[in-house]
């Protein structure tokens, strides 16, 4: 494991993927600390990563994980190397864990610089450590939670551009998340229509998967079938559903109580959940790939 977490590591770095997303990220979280904190006189380190929206320092990660995600295991299948994994004298979860810890830690090394960013501004004012501290872990946390839904997405083609277009697709989504759900309808009828199109959704990604079109078919006749009968069981359920699910799961709004000081303990396991999930999802994606 520590053979291919070294081999990922290198080809990180080696290949300027790396090198390219701590720089921009260190460029980008560096404007913004002299915009936010020594331009204004605020000498709160946190209010520049999580702050105001799209003028927090968390957008950065809509641009540059997909690049980071996007060649993890799409290029292995495009030149077939996959094959070579698959052989290892190694459990398969092994492997993924391994290409994500090689990820998460080129995102480390920017963050682990940005530690000394509340210190330098600790010499023009008072500076609420904790606070600042607090937020760079969740800046670090997010950016494992994005790396883990990157790095599916990756499994699921053998293109790099797609599997970046796609995670970017996502991202954006997630981001702009808080201003989608307030403009959706909360009634009942509203979110049927919706998670019937999620079922449609999820019929595709087992599709993609797997590559067999006749169980994912049936997978997507099951959902729909599960939704419908939900509906007709409990329609109470369904009112106000949706936009309450696109609250919780705004992965870049969970940011916000940081910039105020605040540490959000739900924050903090939201992401750790967020990342175990897709990567025993990409487990799961390659271990299917295994039988085809």
């Amino acid at each position: 494991m520590k053979a291919i977490y070294d081999r990922e590591l290198r080809s990180h770095f080696n290949g300027m993927t790396g090198a390219i997303t701590a720089a921009f990220l260190l460029l980008l979280t560096g404007i913004y600390t002299a915009v936010y904190c020594l331009r204004s006189g605020y000498p709160t380190f946190s209010i520049a990563l999580a702050g105001n929206f799209i003028l927090s320092a968390n957008f950065v990660y809509v641009l540059v994980i997909p690049v980071l995600t996007m060649r993890s295991i799409a290029e292995e299948k495009h030149q077939k190397t996959d094959q070579l994994l698959y052989a290892l004298p190694l459990p398969l979860w092994k492997i993924v864990t391994a290409k994500y810890l090689a990820m998460v830690t080129v995102l480390a090394v920017p963050c682990g610089i940005m530690c000394f960013y509340p210190l330098i501004l600790g010499r023009f004012g008072n500076v609420n450590y904790a606070a600042d501290y607090g937020a760079i872990l969740a800046f670090f946390l997010l950016g494992a939670a994005l790396s883990a839904i990157g790095l599916f997405v990756s499994s699921l083609t053998e293109s790099q551009v797609i599997a970046a277009v796609i995670s970017l697709g996502l991202f954006l989504l997630l981001f702009f998340m808080p201003l989608f759900a307030p403009i959706i309808p909360d009634s009942a009828a509203a979110s049927l229509v919706c998670f019937l199109v999620l079922a449609v959704i999820l019929a595709v990604i087992f599709y993609l998967m797997t590559k067999n079109a006749g169980v994912s078919v049936c997978v997507g006749v099951i959902l729909l079938a599960a939704v419908a009968l939900a509906y007709v069981a409990k329609p109470e359920l369904f009112t106000n559903a949706v936009p309450s699910i696109l609250g919780a799961a705004a992965l870049f709004d969970r940011m916000s109580p940081f910039s105020s000081g605040l540490f959000d303990l739900t924050a903090v396991v939201c992401y750790l959940s967020v990342a175990v999930l897709f990567v025993w999802l990409t487990v799961q994606s390659m271990e299917k790939k295994r039988w085809m």
